[in-house]
């Protein structure tokens, strides 16, 4: 993100209509600008103003594929800080998202940005230090042992800059959760493998398919299912 003024980063994300669209957009898709004029409940023309200002500030970028146009999330730094912003504020991704069902979703399991997050997400973190498939006593590593586990279970961890493992702030949970490449990986490799849905609106569905795996990564869903 780009270098601007504490004040010039507030002000960006002081509108309403603006923090929607950020929040929308920490499913980790790229959404066009109608969609976001959805999410924001506001008019196209309107929607494409506040995505000019985000693209300004360095929070988003647009995305050509064809002849069509995409806004994304510019990097994870910019995700996480939203998310941590998320925590000190009421707002939720998506305004229809109100109702008692579909917040309590959000709270049980939901992408931030491209890993998970929520009860589950924090499960994952605590399961997998528990079972030392990830230490913490020198700064989030990944085990011997865990990336054994995670060959078996079939996540392959991309290449990249960016820190195999960090912690990540969970607005909901108040916890750290995972990010970083594995946690991206598992995100990923979790939907492809029918472990998880994504519900649309950030919300991820746990599907039965991933007890199993789960459990090799220190997490007993249905426990965590249970009030």
């Amino acid at each position: 993100m780009e270098t601007i003024a504490l004040a010039e980063v507030a002000a960006v994300l002081a509108d309403p209509s603006r923090a929607s669209m950020c929040l929308a957009l920490l499913d980790g898709r790229a959404w066009t600008v109608t969609e976001l004029a959805g999410a924001a409940e506001v008019t196209a023309s309107t929607a494409s103003e506040h995505v000019t200002k985000l693209t300004d500030a360095g929070f988003v970028v647009r995305v050509k594929q064809g002849r069509h146009s995409y806004v994304r999330i510019a990097d994870p730094r910019v995700a996480e800080l939203i998310e941590h912003l998320a925590q000190h504020a009421e707002h939720r991704p998506v305004k229809g998202l109100r109702s008692s069902v579909r917040v309590k979703r959000l709270e049980f399991a939901r992408t931030c940005y491209d890993h998970l997050a929520g009860t589950v997400g924090v499960a994952l973190r605590d399961g997998m230090l528990t079972t030392g498939l990830i230490d913490d006593a020198g700064g989030l590593t990944l085990t011997g042992r865990g990336r054994e586990v995670l060959d078996t279970l079939g996540v392959e961890i991309d290449g990249g800059r960016r820190p195999m493992l960090r912690d990540c702030l969970d607005w909901t949970v108040r916890r750290d959760h995972l990010a970083g490449r594995v946690a991206a990986a598992l995100l990923s490799h979790g939907v492809s493998a029918g472990w998880l849905s994504r519900e649309g609106n950030r919300a991820v569905k746990v599907l039965p398919a991933a007890e199993e795996p789960f459990a090799e990564l220190g997490v007993d869903l249905v426990a965590l299912r249970s009030p």
